[in-house]
């Protein structure tokens, strides 16, 4: 019986012929079949998540440290290695952040991720709750009250890439839960919507609420069509000891994690599904988000020795060495990550 293996000879010489064949197609049609054989590489959807805190820092001694956005995207932003400031690091697709101050500063911001890459201005879109949130508070814990003001307008957004991905839906926005200050909790029975008329009494703080204003987004991407979901949340300071999600509710698994209707109707018809949350509350399983086929990455602490952020993925997730979060974040808040393969 003949051998099926082949001789080296043979071998090269189909290589030889494969090779000639390919010198001859057109530089367009060679390109093209090139350009495809690179997006077929990269089908990799690269997610971050980040409480950015308005790009402002605050230091242990009650100082104020004011972040570029270049400067704390490079922070940020790692190669599939976890490392950051590496020519392995490529562009992102979606940055989910809370603590923006608006359209303005997520813009800008947004614009400053692209020349990063060397893209054009616009090549990042970015979708917020709130256009230009009214200020809130007073000197945000900074001795410098040039810096505090610029934590005083807050609210969360999307950032993502266009080249990549095509927003088909927004849902925006719903209310984050809470136990107004004086209410019993009993077990979930005290809890309310935060926002009026269960917003924070006094002129300080009456426009507070509007930071934990959740939104959500439907994309597909431009190279399969696949579609994905994305939804950016910030809760409550009062949610780390009394989980509240809405009226008498607690939450998800009791985390004060909950999701809109219009928003789920969303995520339940797409395939890719991705959660950024500040929950400003320990503890919070992987298994939470669990109902919707989604698991949360990153165990690591995010905030000072608490680990309050959290990011849920439904779709494969490429392992990361360093547990998905980026410990040298310039913000108070660590970065989370999943690389997603589709």
């Amino acid at each position: 019986m003949p051998s099926q293996h082949r001789s080296p000879r043979t071998i090269a010489a189909a290589v030889a012929a494969v090779l000639a064949t390919a010198a001859v197609w057109p530089a367009p049609v060679q390109a093209a079949t090139e350009q495809a054989a690179a997006a077929a590489a990269d089908r990799v959807l690269r997610v971050y998540n980040n409480n950015i805190e308005n790009l402002v820092v605050n230091n242990s001694d009650g100082s104020c440290t004011r972040i570029s956005g270049p400067d704390h995207l490079t922070s940020m932003l790692v190669d599939d290695a976890g490392r950051t400031g590496t020519s392995g690091v490529k562009a992102p697709d979606i940055l989910i952040v809370q603590q923006v101050r608006g359209t303005g500063q997520a813009t800008a911001y947004a614009d400053q991720l692209a020349a990063k890459f060397g893209l054009p201005a616009g090549t990042y879109g970015a979708i917020v709750v709130w256009d230009d949130p009214e200020p809130w508070g007073s000197t945000h814990r900074c001795d410098d009250q040039s810096l505090g003001d610029l934590k005083k307008k807050q609210t969360n957004g999307i950032i993502y890439n266009k080249q990549r991905l095509t927003l088909t839906n927004t849902s925006k926005y719903w209310s984050a839960g809470w136990l107004k200050p004086g209410t019993a909790y009993d077990n979930g029975a005290g809890c309310t919507l935060y926002k009026p008329p269960n917003n924070d009494d006094g002129s300080t703080n009456e426009w507070k609420w509007k930071r934990t204003s959740a939104i959500a987004a439907r994309f597909t991407t431009k190279d399969t069509g696949t579609s994905v979901f994305v939804a950016t949340m910030h809760l409550p300071q009062e949610n780390r000891q009394n989980a509240c999600s809405g009226d008498g509710e607690k939450g998800i698994g009791g985390t004060g994690i909950h999701i809109g209707a219009d928003a789920t109707t969303l995520m339940n018809s797409s395939t890719i599904r991705v959660v950024g949350i500040d929950a400003n509350r320990t503890g919070i399983p992987a298994s939470t988000l669990g109902g919707y086929g989604m698991t949360g990455y990153g165990t690591a602490a995010t905030s000072g020795t608490s680990k309050i952020d959290y990011l849920f993925v439904r779709g494969t997730v490429q392992a990361s060495p360093v547990g998905y979060t980026v410990a040298g974040t310039k913000s108070n808040h660590k970065a989370l990550y999943g690389f997603i393969t589709y």
